[in-house]
């Protein structure tokens, strides 16, 4: 099996190379980039399944690489900051990125997450019973609304009829709701569910990748994510 690639971007030499040591040993190929400028080229070049990303950077910061990755890609992307403010951790989810780690961090835990992340972009586990609208053919296993087509066996969204890039973590909650119509589920289940860890007690995540959600997908059919206050969000289908 192919290993796969993390790239890692810090300009704190020491804590790149003991983060790419640690992944190492858990049979990860790394590189480092210091810079942003260095980090889209070996982006391009390395290829990685997955970016650690620091937050403060010489001239281009973080929030600008993941911003200019996500123009092209859905790469999964965890930043890394000693910023652990929620106005942080919230703006950089808004602009695409799957996960947020505040500094000074353990090495254990920054593992766990990247194992994890790397697990939910290659397969969405499914613990309930299928309903009716979710489907598995030669295309993968799906669910198809009117104008909508969620496709969770290779991560893509047709969405009237075009592509719709979207990143992991949005795709996946969108499946998770799309694929069980009209259950409620709390925040709290849904950190459960999707993220697979506790985030550090903060269920504003979920509301903002509800929100990014409901930006991208136009609410005129007989199907909208819905808020039930007071409790949490369900696919509802009228």
């Amino acid at each position: 099996m192919d290993r796969k690639r993390i790239l890692i971007v810090d300009d704190d030499e020491n804590i790149a190379e003991l983060i790419s040591l640690y992944l190492n040993k858990e049979c990860y190929d790394t590189d480092i980039a210091g810079d942003g400028e260095t980090a889209l080229k070996l982006f391009n070049e390395f290829k990685p399944n997955l970016i650690l990303l620091d937050v403060m950077l010489p001239g281009m910061d973080g929030y600008q690489i993941c911003t200019e990755i996500r123009k092209n890609s859905n790469v999964p992307i965890i930043m890394l900051s000693a910023k652990g403010e929620v106005f942080d951790k919230v703006l950089g989810l808004k602009i695409g990125a799957d996960d947020y780690i505040v500094k000074p961090f353990d090495s254990n835990e920054l593992v766990a997450r990247v194992g994890a992340l790397l697990r939910r972009c290659s397969t969405l586990e499914e613990t309930s019973p299928k309903p009716e609208k979710v489907q598995a053919d030669h295309v993968g296993t799906y669910v198809e609304y009117d104008n909508l087509i969620v496709n969770i066996s290779n991560y893509t969204v047709t969405f009237e009829g075009r592509n719709l890039e979207m990143p992991p973590k949005e795709l996946e909650l969108l499946y998770f709701l799309a694929s069980r119509p009209n259950q409620v589920f709390t925040r709290e289940q849904i950190l459960d569910k999707l993220w697979q860890y506790e985030y550090v007690g903060d269920t504003r995540t979920v509301d903002v990748h509800i929100k990014r959600l409901r930006e991208k997908l136009t609410d005129k059919y007989n199907w909208s994510i819905f808020t039930v206050w007071g409790i949490g969000y369900k696919f509802e289908v009228k």
